[in-house]
């Protein structure tokens, strides 16, 4: 059985759902702020990870894709379920009482920078060319931009804070270099890899259920909303969405939702919130992103597409992860 979602999309569905996808996971970060005004860090993680892990389980009981069999799959995903859902869930939520949505959103976008460091530093799965490293520098010299320590470095919760969505974000980076190296050919769906990887996550945190979750809580309508949607949508159905964009335009067209997701996340930050804007975070996003753009050698590419017709991107085989997975 194949549900509407599942189905080969048209070109059309597929340019929808990447927008979409760049709206929703712009939106998580409003999301968590939200939920965070009554519940723990650690329950807004909790939360989305298994609403999220059954939502995917349901996809893929409806459309009855087989699982792994094979105990080294399982065990690497398990690696993948901590370093990219419940470590960099738990710090995102964390970080989000001490710092604007709109700001974690920008930092978020740091994200295809850490891979470029992790697969060249960590894992050597790739080479870097000289213009790679200068866009992990020009990247870098964004953060501090953000970070503005001009006006002083005080060891406050807020700075503190920044430094652990960037751990987080390193996470993202260590995880997806991980899948590269580790789990690039392992024959399973994108439906069933994105559910393995939030199921797992999602398995953990319901046996850290007496350590993290069992503390008070304070629910209206508004902060239940913000965890249906991160989890179901932002945690769930955004992650099919996202690998229909993958298989469809190929992995650096997909991950151009790099770009959306911080715009959207400090819009409704400004006009949801009522959260103000400093002028160093716009101008260091504006120098992160032209980081990314050096660091995947993208100016390049592009100069070689004016002088030659591009062919259209093959699919890609969904077994391969991608830097465009880069969920908040």
């Amino acid at each position: 059985m194949t549900t509407p979602a599942l189905r080969s999309p048209s070109p059309t569905s597929v340019a929808v759902q990447f927008v979409l996808c760049g709206i929703v996971w712009g939106s998580s970060f409003l999301f968590m702020k939200v939920a965070l005004t009554g519940i723990s860090p650690a329950q807004v993680a909790w939360s989305r990870l298994v609403l999220g892990g059954l939502t995917l389980g349901l996809f893929v009981a409806l459309r009855r894709d087989p699982l792994p069999r094979r105990l080294r799959i399982w065990l690497h995903m398990t690696v993948l379920a901590i370093s990219f859902c419940v470590v960099p869930f738990l710090l995102f939520s964390w970080a989000q009482q001490h710092v604007t949505s709109g700001l974690a959103s920008i930092y978020n976008a740091t994200t295809p920078i850490m891979t470029a460091v992790m697969a060249w530093a960590v894992f050597r799965v790739e080479k870097l060319k000289p213009v790679q490293i200068a866009g992990i520098l020009v990247g870098i010299l964004g953060v501090m931009v953000i970070i503005a320590p001009w006006q002083g470095l005080d060891l406050n919760q807020s700075l503190v804070a920044q430094l652990a969505i960037l751990g987080a974000t390193a996470c993202y980076g260590f995880s997806l270099a991980y899948m590269r190296r580790f789990v690039s050919n392992t024959g399973m769906s994108a439906l069933v890899f994105s559910f393995l990887n939030i199921g797992i996550a999602a398995a953990i945190m319901l046996l850290l259920t007496p350590v993290l979750v069992l503390t008070p809580v304070t629910l209206d309508p508004w902060i239940i909303g913000s965890i249906v949607l991160l989890g179901c949508l932002g945690t769930g159905v955004a992650y099919i969405w996202n690998q229909n964009a993958l298989r469809a335009w190929g992995p650096t067209r997909a991950s151009t939702v790099t770009y959306i997701t911080p715009v959207v996340g400090v819009a409704l930050g400004i006009l949801v919130l009522g959260e103000e804007i400093t002028w160093n975070e716009p101008v260091g996003a504006l120098v992160v992103f032209a980081g990314i753009l050096l660091a995947q050698d993208r100016l390049r590419a592009l100069s070689r597409r004016e002088s030659v017709t591009p062919p259209v991107d093959a699919p890609v085989p969904a077994s391969r992860p991608s830097s465009a997975r880069t969920p908040g």
